[in-house]
Order: structure tokens, then C-alpha cells, then sequence
């Protein structure tokens, strides 16, 4: 079910093809580049960093700077008088969460966001890691470098998705650096580089189409050998589910394999019946059942989201660029429902968490650049792969759909880690930091 708009045969077909499309998704105040970035208040400088001191170009390369963050206070102030002279709608009519996020969540969000809320704490703690930016493809791509100080760490890049952002990373670091900090072992460490998408953050924002999924997962392979790794694995969910596995499918050289938590694996036929509308396909096993269950959730219910993403992008950015509650409530509502929390988005992250994504998101105007590849995408991201690169999955509950191992054995041919664990959603990273680290750990070990 990969298809165009214009191919797409009913308005049910429509519908479950832009769900299905959306579920997987950082960015600049301006049009990119590093001009750009000093416009929204981001630099590269040559300061030094307390925390991180070697922070020169991990390999004396120019086109690698440094970068730094400092967001005009005159956008902080608007964003705080946009937020107080929010015009309300009425509650909803319903007393659960079937018309989208309440009234009675939302309300108490934004009255600390214009009220308490502290961004400068967000950029103290970014600028505390070694930032860079570098130039692939006529595109500025922003990221974090973090080594290991174990020997013989293993190189990772890690992608975000969407309305997620690097931030959502930001707790695995420590583990996944400094493994015996946080009960691993030195021999498990990784160097990470979690770079911003395009359109997404502080990297750049496209100009032109053609910045999909197939070219993201060519510029890190890009970027990886820019800073020096000639071996690496890569990692991601959501939208870095979809950039991982393009990498494996592309399988460039030193590209050892890859982990997903948000898999591909829906065979044909359920991919059809789901399409259609049409009961489960006989013969389902129990865990199959459930994920067909789940899927069918988002197509009926869970993609209006998506649908909006896929086909107009820039109609829906005029609200989520204007209205920074707008934007709070549209990105809410996905923390509500992707998180493993019972649909109370508050239970899984502080209001301080969520806001830090939110305001990255405002402060960089890139509501609309991040939608747009949904746009660009357009194409199923759950439907089976087929991918022989050794490849590793964790399945957590709150996850939109668990993958059945039935499914994923055929959509991954070099299965080489599978595990179901406990806890943990959609934002399996930034809700569960320490058991997602040790879920990398050891999906990659066999391949140390």
C-alpha cells in the first residue's frame, strides 16, 4: 500500500493510507544553513564547554563547525504573550478522549508555558554537549556528538521522529556512553550522533522537494564517514524506524546493522483488509490479532493527524505557526496516545519535558517543514520491509502496534535480536532511558 494521492482508489483507502503514512516523522527559523541558524539565535562559536571539553571537529574537518544555541529573547517574550492572549473553544462534549485533547489537560500546560515555564534552562543543557553543524547535499545538518570515553566504543547514529525531537534522546546518552555509570558494561559503549532531520530542529530546512526518507538515510551514511566511522549501526523509531531501515535496505559499506522500536512488518494481506476496511484475515494467531487490532485503531481513528500531514502540510502550518497552543494541543494529543501511560500524557512526562519539545518546535518555526515529510513520504511506514541486513527490534506496549515476531521474521531476514519488554511506548527513549539502553546493548552486541 505505498501509493500516491492521485492513485489512492476511495475515500476509505484514502484515509488508511494517510494514517498509516503519518506515524513516523526537528528544524530552523528561517531557510536553512548556517545563516539561518545565527536568525533563530543558534551560532557556530569556539567556546569551550565544562562539560565536554574536547570539542573541536572530530576530525580536524572544515566543513565540520561547532554550534551553539541562543533564541532571541524577543521571540520568548512574543511566544509567552501569544500564549496568554490564547482565544479558548469550549470544552468538548464527551467525557473521554474520543473528540482529542480536554480542555481541563490543556489549560494548566499553557498557563505554566506563559507563566513559568523556563526555555533557557533547555539551551543550557543543550549547549552543554558538543553540537555541530555540517553541510550534506546543499543542506545544513545539525547534531550531537557525543564519544565514549571506553576504547573501542561502537559508532551509532540515532534518529528522532516525529513530534518528537533530539530532545527525546537526551536521557539515553549517559547510558549508552558511559554504560558502566548505568549498570552496563564498558565493553557496550557507544559514540553517539543524533542529528537533527531536515526540516527538524536546528538543521536546515529544505527549499525544494525531494528531501525524503531514502535521502536522510544517504546523509547520515554521509555524515557518519565525515566524522571518521568506517564501521557503525544505526537506531531509530518512528520516523527513525523509516531512516533506519532505508539505511539498511541502501546497505552502504560499514553499515553493520540497525535496531528499530516501530518495525515495518504488516504482511500484504493485512495490509489489504486494513486498507478496505475489511475483518482480520483468517487464521491470525493471538499476538497477530491484537497488531491487526491496533492498526485498525489508527486507520479508523488515530490518523487525522496524518491525513493533514500528507496532503496539506502547508494549510495546516498557518495555525501551528501562529498559534503556539495550537501547536501545544496538536502535539499532546500524540504524547497522550503514543505514550504508555493510559492515555494521560502527564503520567509519562513532566510539563517541563513536553514543553521542551514544544518550544524547540516554536522557537525554530519548523511546524510546517516537519510536516512536510509526511508529505514527501506519503507511503505506508508500517507495511512489511524486506531487509537482509542484520537487524535488531525491541517491541514495547504502549508502542502504536507491537510487531508480532511471526511478522517481523518475515519482514527482517537477519533477525539477529528480538524482545518483547514491559514498559514503555511510543517514545520508548525518552519514557524508558535506562531498559531502551539496555535494549540497544544488547541488540547490538552480536555484532561487536
Amino acid at each position: 500500500m505505498p501509493t500516491s494521492t492521485s492513485a489512492l482508489p476511495s475515500r476509505r483507502a484514502f484515509f488508511a493510507t494517510s494514517a498509516a503514512a503519518g506515524a513516523a516523522g526537528l528544524g530552523l527559523l528561517g531557510t536553512g544553513g548556517a545563516a539561518a541558524a545565527r536568525t533563530a539565535g543558534a551560532a557556530t562559536d569556539s567556546a569551550t564547554d565544562e562539560t565536554y571539553p574536547v570539542q573541536r571537529a572530530p576530525t580536524g574537518d572544515p566543513s565540520i563547525r561547532r554550534f551553539r544555541i541562543h533564541v532571541p529573547e524577543s521571540v520568548l517574550v512574543d511566544l509567552r504573550r501569544r500564549v496568554r492572549a490564547t482565544r479558548w473553544p469550549e470544552r468538548e462534549t464527551v467525557t473521554d478522549l474520543s473528540q482529542g485533547v480536554p480542555l481541563h489537560r490543556l489549560q494548566p500546560l499553557a498557563r505554566y508555558w506563559g507563566d513559568g515555564y523556563d526555555w533557557r534552562k533547555v539551551e543550557k543543557r543543550l549547549n552543554a554537549l558538543p553540537q555541530f553543524v555540517t553541510e550534506i547535499d546543499g543542506l545544513d545538518i545539525q547534531f550531537v556528538h557525543v564519544r565514549s570515553r571506553h576504547p573501542n566504543a561502537m559508532p551509532l547514529v540515532m534518529t528522532h521522529g516525529w513530534p518528537g525531537s533530539v530532545m527525546e534522546l537526551l536521557k539515553v546518552i549517559g547510558p549508552l556512553t558511559d554504560p558502566t555509570a548505568h549498570g552496563g558494561r564498558a565493553e557496550d559503549a557507544f559514540d553517539l550522533v543524533l542529528p537533527s532531520m531536515p526540516g527538524y530542529g536546528f538543521s536546515g530546512k529544505p527549499r525544494g522537494t525531494g528531501w525524503n526518507a531514502d535521502r536522510i538515510a544517504t546523509a547520515w551514511d554521509v555524515l557518519m564517514k565525515r566524522l571518521g566511522y568506517k564501521r557503525y549501526v544505526s537506531q531509530g523509531g518512528d520516523w527513525g524506524s523509516v531512516v533506519a531501515d532505508k539505511m539498511a535496505l541502501q546497505a552502504p559499506e560499514g553499515l553493520l546493522g540497525i535496531h528499530v522500536n516501530m518495525p515495518a512488518t504488516v504482511p500484504a494481506d493485512v495490509a489489504k483488509a486494513l486498507n478496505n476496511g475489511d475483518a482480520a484475515p483468517a487464521g491470525l494467531s493471538a499476538k497477530e490479532k491484537a497488531a491487526f487490532d491496533a492498526m485498525n485503531h489508527l486507520y479508523r481513528k488515530g490518523g487525522g493527524y496524518a491525513a493533514l500531514m500528507v496532503t496539506r502540510p502547508q494549510t495546516l502550518g498557518y495555525a501551528l505557526e501562529d498559534s503556539p497552543v495550537g501547536l501545544a494541543a496538536f502535539f499532546y494529543d500524540k504524547f497522550t496516545e503514543w505514550t504508555y501511560s493510559g492515555g494521560d500524557a502527564d503520567k509519562a512526562f513532566s510539563r517541563d519535558e513536553m514543553l521542551d519539545d514544544i518550544t524547540l518546535y516554536w522557537v525554530t518555526k519548523t511546524a510546517t517543514s516537519s510536516a512536510q515529510l509526511y508529505w514527501e513520504n506519503n507511503a505506508n511506514n508500517f507495511n512489511a520491509v524486506s531487509i537482509s541486513l542484520p537487524a535488531a527490534i525491541t517491541v514495547f506496549p504502549g508502542e502504536i502496534y507491537r510487531a508480532p515476531r511471526s511478522w517481523a521474521e518475515r519482514s527482517y531476514h537477519n533477525l539477529i535480536y528480538f524482545n518483547e519488554v514491559d514498559k514503555g511506548g511510543h517514545f520508548a527513549a525518552w519514557e524508558q532511558p535506562e531498559l531502551f539502553s539496555a535494549e540497544v546493548r544488547a541488540a547490538f552486541r552480536p555484532l561487536r
